[in-house]
């Protein structure tokens, strides 16, 4: 029993810790970060986003919670990082609609 205990304890603390964070960028404005269910209502175009690794593997270890996966995966899984360039922009202007600029 002790040992389910503190096995319970220690997967809330961790589904409770999630590696993305809001980011304020140089313009001095906060961004949030995103996930798959909350994509059209929060991502900047102006914004660089990256994949949130760990959050992406969380949300695979506990995916038999239903409710880690959820949150990991549909609201936190693209942090913020950087404001595009104008150059980034100008070139996304050019690109057809549904292809995106990855610079990396």
């Amino acid at each position: 029993m002790k040992k389910m205990l503190i096995t319970a304890l220690l997967a809330l603390s961790l589904m409770t810790s999630g590696c993305a964070d809001n980011a304020t960028l140089s313009d001095g404005h906060e961004y949030s970060t995103y996930g798959l269910f909350d994509k059209d209502d929060v991502k900047n175009p102006d914004v660089v986003y990256d994949l949130e690794w760990g959050n992406a593997v969380w949300g695979t270890i506990f995916s038999a919670t239903i409710v880690a996966p959820v949150y990991f995966f549909g609201f936190s899984l693209w942090e913020p990082i950087r404001l595009k360039t104008e150059a980034e922009l100008a070139l996304e202007k050019t690109m057809p609609k549904g292809v995106s600029l990855d610079l990396k």
